[in-house]
């Protein structure tokens, strides 16, 4: 196979190098097109191009693969834990028994936020939007931690993406607090992450949370999930900031805000809004799946399709036998699962959806998960973003561990107005 591509423009060739990855994609390399041809390519939502080569997470959307550093997705929701896979892609390897002892040490000693702190949570409104929240509260975190200020220091990148690791739930859950008018509950050093993060959102000063090993092992499920997903939006934004030399700190809030958008981090929550509108109408999902096939747009059907997988999320298979699990575990039965489950079993068998390759997705089964959990609806994305923290700072890493980094900056094709010259305002027409 040929290891450059030829193009032909105004009679003449230019050989691009092909790139060939480690899984066997291939890309066309076109650092230097525009160079050799006075020409850039255009590529509307970046669909077909790769920004970075990176040996973090590996999707193959046709076959329904999901990698991180090489392991399957399935293995390690089966046999590890958000912590150990959290080190995995920050680090590249599985921790040893003393690593993952060390960062599990800084996880605690970092994971209360200066006292100083509560002073800007109480700047918020109180119908503030927890993302809002916790993008600028990441930052503001930020600014307590001197060193963030000057350049980059790999010495001290261990613990500073451990104190952002453990300060996010911290962040997240007082906010929630705030939300609710309910008094900070601080995190004990004796929990371990999720359940931490638990106590934080639902103890009340007089009673702690009685902790549910099957609702800590289902948020916990989530967070590794959710932990990496190659170059999606806010993975993108995250390494576009870091390319400028932004902080750790600043770069991971600005992926939060991308997040934030209801494209990307808000579609759990459409999905059950759609099983709530489902319910109100007093319909199982079959006559909603008619009116979604039909093409009515009130009838979008949520939860289904991916921008990169044509096939099953292999992320919706483990999630949706944790569902199942989890509500059966803590006895808890919901009627927005049993339409969900007949809107997948209808779809996974119609034409009409086998066809056009919509699939469930992750997104189809966590909220579900998070409603049994009693986590409210705002903060679904929270979840989010806590769960892909670990993929954004390795991302982060990647970009300021590579000698040859430079800053991002897309070209553009140009479709306004040429050449023109200012007219004085009294003879404007």
């Amino acid at each position: 196979m040929s290891d450059s591509a030829t193009l032909r423009f105004n009679n003449k060739e230019t050989q691009l190098p092909v790139l060939t990855g480690s899984e066997g994609e291939r890309g066309i390399n076109i650092e230097k097109l525009r160079s050799q041809t006075g020409l850039i390519t255009y590529d509307d939502g970046f669909g077909n191009t790769g920004s970075c080569a990176s040996a973090i997470t590996f999707i193959d959307g046709e076959r329904g693969i999901l990698r991180y550093r090489g392991y399957p997705i399935e293995e390690l929701a089966e046999k590890s834990s958000f912590i150990e896979v959290a080190w995995l892609l920050i680090h590249g390897e599985l921790p040893t028994e003393a690593q993952l002892r060390g960062f599990s040490g800084l996880l605690t000693e970092f994971q209360v936020l200066h006292e100083d702190m509560k002073y800007h949570f109480e700047g918020f409104p109180p119908n503030a939007h927890p993302m809002a929240i916790l993008s600028s509260m990441i930052n503001a975190s930020g600014c307590y931690v001197r060193e963030l200020t000057g350049p980059y220091d790999p010495r001290k990148f261990e613990r500073h993406s451990a104190r952002l690791i453990s300060q996010v739930r911290t962040i997240a859950a007082f906010a929630y607090r705030k939300s609710r008018g309910l008094p900070i509950i601080y995190p004990k050093p004796e929990y371990k992450y999720t359940a931490n993060f638990l106590h934080m959102m639902f103890s009340m000063p007089y009673a702690d949370l009685d902790l549910d090993a099957a609702a800590v092992e289902a948020l916990d499920q989530i967070f590794l999930l959710h932990a990496d997903h190659e170059q999606n939006c806010s993975t993108s934004t995250v390494r576009m900031v870091a390319s400028s030399r932004a902080n750790l700190f600043a770069s991971t809030a600005a992926g939060v805000c991308a997040l934030w958008g209801p494209l990307h981090g808000g579609a759990n929550q459409a999905v059950l809004e759609m099983l709530e509108k489902i319910r109100a109408a007093g319909d199982d999902g079959s006559r909603f799946i008619e009116a979604a096939k039909s093409g009515d747009g009130s009838h979008r059907l949520m939860g289904f399709g991916h921008r990169v997988y044509k096939n099953y999320d292999p992320r919706a298979r483990i999630i949706r036998e944790r569902c199942e699990a989890v509500l059966a575990r803590i006895h808890r039965s919901d009627p927005l699962l049993d339409i969900a489950k007949k809107l997948e079993e209808t779809a996974l068998k119609d034409d009409y959806f086998l066809q056009r390759k919509l699939y469930p997705n992750v997104d189809f089964y966590s909220g579900i998960i998070m409603r049994a959990l009693n986590i409210p609806v705002e903060m679904f994305t929270v979840m989010f973003a806590i769960g892909r923290m670990p993929g954004w700072i390795a991302n982060f890493r990647e970009v300021m561990d590579d000698p040859k980094g430079k800053i991002y900056r897309p070209r553009q094709i140009y479709t306004g107005s040429t050449e023109r010259h200012y007219i004085p305002l009294g003879e404007r027409k």
